[in-house]
């Protein structure tokens, strides 16, 4: 089953990046920079923690629903954090999470088949230039279209269903996001690689749902280009087959 075989490859490849020196840096390096921007957001988000809550409710006189107030206070905390928590996560993406995701992803390569794949003909900046630009509808749009039908849904009397569905659309496009690492370096056209990503929802959701999971989350997102890697490996015989593409080492 696509979807148990997503979760296998999850964990196979954090397995993995314990178990390897090199991928094991790279992956606490992105571990720690994520935590360290997310602390650094966070602090600066709750530094207008009292000023939202004024303006949300006044702080009441009466005892009776004071209680209430307190539990609306920590609620608006914890959701300032997970805010934080995300727009780091895509923040970091964006500048150079997504260079560490690929040299992991080179790095897995060269382990199980002593090569990794390049484009041709593809400058060192045009290829930076190129992988970073992918962040935007491989993740931060995804994530944020996600957020807000969450928000909308709690609207509604459908909110529960809502929020499963836009939790399963997260998981889907983050484990799309290190599943895509291969095919995005190689230059091949992103309605080419969409298509590969709707050929295996079942993966995908069982891949990234583990990402849902508050405080692990991190930890795998920041091993899960090996899986990724793995996958794709496995499924393409090491290779996509696209003219597109040379193979060297790193």
């Amino acid at each position: 089953m696509n979807f148990v075989k997503g979760i296998n490859y999850n964990f196979r490849g954090l397995f993995l990046g314990i178990k390897t020196p090199k991928l094991l840096f790279w992956g606490l390096l992105r571990f720690c920079v994520v935590v360290l921007i997310t602390i650094l957001s966070a602090t600066l988000i709750l530094v207008y923690h009292q000023e939202i809550l004024s303006f949300i409710w006044i702080k009441p006189v009466s005892y009776w629903i004071l209680w209430l107030w307190y539990l609306t206070s920590w609620i608006l905390f914890f959701c300032l954090v997970g805010l934080a928590a995300v727009i780091s996560y895509l923040v970091s993406q964006i500048l150079f999470s997504v260079l560490i995701m690929d040299h992991m992803s080179r790095i897995t390569e060269l382990i199980s088949s002593g090569q990794a794949t390049e484009a041709k003909k593809a400058s060192i900046l045009k290829l930076f230039g190129y992988l970073v630009m992918q962040e935007i509808p491989r993740t931060v749009l995804p994530v944020i279209f996600s957020i807000l039908l969450m928000i909308v849904g709690w609207l509604t009397p459908l909110g529960p269903v809502i929020m499963l569905i836009a939790s399963g659309v997260a998981a889907i496009f983050l484990a799309w996001d290190n599943t895509d690492l291969i095919p995005a370096r190689q230059l091949i056209p992103f309605k080419t690689r969409f298509r590969l990503l709707l050929n295996a929802i079942p993966f995908h959701l069982g891949f990234g749902l583990p990402f849902l999971i508050p405080g692990l989350n991190l930890l795998l997102l920041s091993f899960a280009p090996i899986g990724a890697t793995l996958y794709h490996m496995d499924k393409n015989d090491a290779h996509v087959k696209s003219p597109f593409y040379m193979d060297s080492g790193i």
